[in-house]
């Protein structure tokens, strides 16, 4: 095979004569090469190390303290106070560098230089850090800014100012607060209140009490005493517990879905879609490995917590028996492919280049155009990806651990990412509605065996050109997600483009070694393995009823003449959806994030409040004047928006209470609040899709621009899930999911009672036309 060919540097033959060696030149040219990228990653990793390590400073500003000094010493200026003159005794004396008087008071010079500016940017650091801790800014109502939080953006201003890497900030970062046991307990039990019967939360109210006072101050001492050591005392725990030791299938359970832009198209061909979206992909992960991504910053001066960007590519979550493990490279110069059943090795770089668009294009048609059979047990193979976790690691331990088929799985393991060739076309046309839940369907889950659960995620690729992700949930949040593929979307549409038939600009290179069939051997009792774990996530797949739709009467420009917040508006609306549609309310969990803190990742805001629940009862009572009704409406959003507000700054429940319990089990001690609290089941579980995080266009000046957002399985068995991305001034999407074996849920019915809520509560802001 050609492929095998190029893989060899050097071939030799034993003959009566001695060892006959043969190079292949082209091939050790690779191999110099390849080198050549190696050591230059390796330095500009040295290189951002450091400058990371001394921001704000930088070694000009070194070299300007130094130049300082010096010059104020030949002025007979001693700015050291007599320090320079220690140092200059302290320096060895006899022979050497130091022979000379001059060269010692340079020398002492140096010294005091860098100590006095390692000593400034230490200030500087705790200095921004203090700042940083400041929140008071987001407490304060609209175009009513303080004097004092005015001061406190001119400081963070000028002590951020210098063009910031990728990683400049995390230091500066503060640290997730732990909330006192007391407020956490006030806060649960006031979100619980509505949702409970007087009895009920009598009952609650005690077991609150008696835990807050016996065993409560016992468990906070060590989350304290873990809070001082590590670098978040929520973190590490959230990924491990909630994400790696969980058994159940990654498929609808965890794994969530990012869609394409659906208003526009820029090529049907699905070769060159690929092309450009890959080479954009690695142009991505070359900035992310150069820190040339700028930190992402709320109100354009506070920056977020990047550490979740780090395991962005060549990620991928390893079954164990007990818990998963996450295995991450710091590089990886291929991608795995899955097409007709078949897996493929693709390489991205010729040498220490990487591949143009044109030539990923041709690359990818190779593929397609390859006509052979899938081996045995081949095209299901990726099932086990999908069923149990237990399961995927005894079939991995018992049939992937030597010979070809551990090089295969590794392969795939160690690639950038996965992508997913599918032969079916899906796309969103707004005359067929059921158009953009199919597609969310297949992006959610697929047919269960052409998507590998496993890495941090998934590139599918349709036959019409449209394209999704699938994502792994341990490794990093939506939003991180999304900020590549913003940038993706972006370089597409407007930087890489295609020629007038849709292929990609410029022409390939036909002497480019093909993509190289993984090969597997696969006996029958891991086949029955394989189909078993195909059986499990097929019938999660069929349970899921998913319903996406595009609201197009609003969006955020009319919601915010309300005077209020979208999410608030929408969330509220939610309430009174879920109301109209169940009769009562339940527990909702919306995500928000803690990413102002050090490694930060999210917080729960429990939407259902007592004054949303005022403001829905008073709602379908329908006696109730409409100025009544605003007023409520605006308590009902003002209340949701300092929730959403304390739960960003470190002052939310769940994260705390989560904890809490893990320490408790730890201690082996018994607590029947927190057994109670963490097995509530979340009936409405909400998300709201950020966009624009990167300003790749003006969406004025390109409205159709404009991805769906994604979505994600419903928590509860008799729950809906409900993902939304406010996308513009006109529109929002809804995605909501439920299960079609629960009696209770429907997800489209529950859609129609959104889109209904949205409609009433505009109406109630509606001013009469008067006539004039």
């Amino acid at each position: 095979m050609a492929e095998a060919h190029q893989a060899v540097a050097f071939q030799f033959t034993v003959t009566p004569d001695g060892v006959d060696f043969r190079l292949s030149r082209e091939a050790l040219k690779h191999v110099y090469l390849s080198g050549i990228n190696s050591w230059k990653k390796r330095l500009i990793r040295i290189k951002n190390g450091i400058l990371r390590g001394v921001y704000p400073g930088s070694p000009t500003s070194w070299l300007v303290v130094v130049m300082a000094t010096m010059g104020s010493s030949f002025c007979n200026v001693d700015v050291s106070l007599g320090l320079i003159g220690c140092i200059q005794r302290c320096l060895p004396q006899g022979c050497g560098p130091y022979q000379t008087p001059q060269t010692r008071a340079l020398l002492s010079m140096a010294i005091f230089s860098t100590g006095v500016w390692v000593t400034s940017i230490f200030f500087f650091r705790q200095t921004l850090k203090l700042l940083l801790s400041y929140h008071g800014w987001m407490f304060e109502m609209h175009g009513k800014t303080s004097n004092l939080t005015r001061i406190w953006a001119m400081c963070v201003r000028l002590l951020s100012s210098r063009h910031p890497m990728l990683y400049s900030f995390q230091t500066s970062l503060p640290k997730l607060p732990v909330p006192r046991v007391s407020a956490t307990i006030q806060r649960y039990l006031e979100s619980v209140r509505p949702l409970l019967d007087d009895e009920e939360y009598y009952r609650m109210e005690m077991l609150a009490k008696e835990f807050q006072n016996k065993t409560a101050p016992r468990l906070q001492k060590y989350l304290v005493l873990k809070s001082w050591w590590a670098s978040n005392y929520v973190s590490d725990w959230w990924e491990e517990y909630i994400y790696l030791r969980g058994r159940n299938p990654l498929v609808v359970n965890s794994n969530y879905y990012v869609m394409d832009l659906v208003l526009i198209k820029n090529t049907d061909v699905q070769a060159a879609r690929l092309g450009n979206t890959i080479h954009a992909m690695i142009m991505y992960r070359r900035k992310l490995d150069r820190e040339e991504i700028k930190p992402v910053m709320a109100l354009g001066i506070v920056p977020m917590c990047s550490y979740q960007m780090e395991r962005m590519f060549n990620t991928t979550r390893v079954p164990g028996k007990e818990t998963d493990v996450l295995q991450h490279l710091s590089d990886s110069r291929h991608v795995a492919v899955y097409h007709k059943g078949r897996f493929f090795k693709l390489w991205l770089y010729e040498g220490s280049r990487l591949l143009k668009p044109q030539d990923l294009e041709m690359q990818f048609q190779r593929i397609l155009d390859d006509p052979s059979p899938p081996q045995p047990g081949e095209e299901k193979l990726a099932a086990l990806t999908a069923g149990g976790r237990v399961e995927w690691a005894q079939a991995r331990q018992a049939f992937f651990s030597s010979g070809k088929n551990k090089a295969a799985l590794e392969a795939i393991e160690r690639a950038a990412f996965f992508v997913a060739l599918d032969e079916e076309s899906y796309h969103y046309d707004p005359e067929d509605e059921a158009s953009l839940s199919l597609y969310g369907k297949a992006l959610l889950h697929g047919n269960c065996y052409n998507r590998w659960f496993d890495k941090s995620f998934t590139l599918i690729s349709f036959k019409n050109g449209q394209l999704g992700l699938n994502a792994e949930h341990a490794w990093a949040d939506a939003p991180i997600i999304g900020h590549l593929w913003e940038f993706v979307l972006g370089t597409d549409s407007f930087h890489l483009g295609y020629t007038e038939t849709g292929h990609c600009l410029g022409k390939p290179n036909p002497a480019l070694p093909p993509p190289m069939r993984l090969q597997w051997d696969i006996p029958k009792q891991c086949q029955a393995v394989i189909e078993s774990s195909y059986q499990v996530a097929k019938a999660l797949a069929d349970d899921v009823e998913l319903y996406c739709f595009q609201f197009l009467p609003f969006g955020k420009g009319l919601i915010k003449k309300c005077r209020t917040s979208p999410d608030a508006f929408v969330q509220i609306a939610l309430q009174l959806a879920h109301f109209r549609d169940r009769g009562k309310f339940c527990l909702t969990y919306e995500a928000s994030m803690t990413r102002m803190f050090r490694e930060g990742r999210t917080e729960t805001v429990r939407s259902c409040t007592s004054e949303s629940t005022a403001f829905v009862q008073a709602m379908e009572e329908r006696s109730h004047a409409k100025a009544d009704l605003r007023d409520l409406f605006q308590k009902a959003a003002k209340k949701h928006q300092n929730m959403y507000r304390l739960a960003m700054t470190g002052a939310g429940i769940d994260r705390h209470l989560f904890c809490l319990y893990l320490v408790s089990k730890y201690l082996g001690v018994s607590s029947p609040f927190l057994a109670e609290v963490l097995s509530e089941p979340w009936r409405l579980s909400t998300s709201q899709i950020p966009q624009s995080q990167i300003r790749m266009f003006d969406p004025e000046q390109h409205p159709n621009h404009l991805g769906a957002g994604g979505g994600f399985g419903p928590v509860a068995d008799d729950g809906y899930g409900v993902s939304y991305m406010i996308a513009g001034e006109n529109t929002i999407f809804f995605h909501v999911s439920s299960k079609f074996s629960s009696s209770e849920t429907n997800a489209q019915r529950f859609g129609n009672h959104i889109r209904q809520a949205l409609l009433d509560l505009a109406d109630l802001f509606q001013v009469p036309k008067t006539n004039s």
